[in-house]
């Protein structure tokens, strides 16, 4: 088991402690213009490194993608900003008959969930995404090394490095660790359960970001981060987590 972690790269490990450094001054800040600023910087890279793989060949995009990020600073529903958008970009399409799904893709992921974290942060504060942090992030790093030492079953097809020992134990710790961070938010009974229901979202959430990097033939989705890869590939938990956690505190907490 020892052999499998030296295996892990020592730039993997310099640059997950750069990017929780980067992290903490953001929710140590707290202020919504920092963290729509730094979702705003996330996003953008994300939906770049996104339309590489989707192979979208558009460059309005990229104008849709700003224009949707500038108005969810201002107007009072970030995540219907992303409809408006969505209206203007299906009309284009109709009336010129030019583009393809592939063009539009990138407005729904990473878009959505973007907009998402962004009505969470709005409506919950930054318990909320302190919260989603130690989900995911226990989560991911649980899997990762639980993975290393116990695994033996794949967990999916799409990722072979996924081992279903990997997954159940990064659910059992972001669950018994996650739920705590979620008391000053919820009940304990429905922090509970949403810390389950998220952790199994960013599962998930690495699964299809995987998918897609498997579609386009490609390892990473960027180079941004050494031994990480780029910003989706750091993102992907958080976008699934983000939405079912915001769900479900809007339809469980009331």
């Amino acid at each position: 088991m020892l052999d499998r972690l030296k295996s892990i790269e020592p730039a993997r490990l310099y640059t997950a402690g750069i990017l929780i450094a980067i992290i903490l001054l953001v929710v140590f800040i707290n202020s919504y213009f920092v963290m729509w600023a730094f979702f705003g910087i996330c996003y953008l890279l994300a939906f770049y490194e996104a339309s590489k793989l989707y192979g979208s060949q558009s460059i309005g995009i990229y104008a849709a993608a700003i224009f949707i990020w500038a108005l969810s600073a201002i107007y009072p529903a970030p995540l219907e900003t992303l409809f408006l958008v969505l209206v203007i970009l299906a009309s284009y399409q109709a009336f010129t008959k030019k583009g393809s799904w592939n063009d539009l893709m990138p407005l729904l992921y990473p878009t959505v969930p973007f907009l998402f974290l962004l009505a969470l942060y709005k409506d919950y504060g930054i318990g909320a995404i302190v919260w989603l942090i130690f989900v995911v992030a226990l989560t991911d790093t649980a899997a990762f090394f639980g993975g290393k030492m116990f695994g033996t079953r794949r967990f999916s097809e799409t990722s072979p490095n996924k081992t279903q020992e990997g997954v159940f134990i990064g659910v059992a710790v972001a669950t018994l660790i996650g739920t705590l961070a979620g008391l000053s938010t919820v009940s304990f009974e429905k922090a509970f359960a949403i810390t389950v229901l998220t952790s199994l979202a960013s599962v998930f959430g690495d699964l299809y970001e995987s998918y897609l990097k498997r579609e386009a033939g490609v390892k990473d989705s960027g180079r941004l981060f050494p031994g990480h890869g780029g910003i989706l590939d750091r993102a992907d938990g958080f976008m699934f987590g983000g939405i079912i956690m915001l769900v479900c505190l809007r339809g469980l907490a009331g």
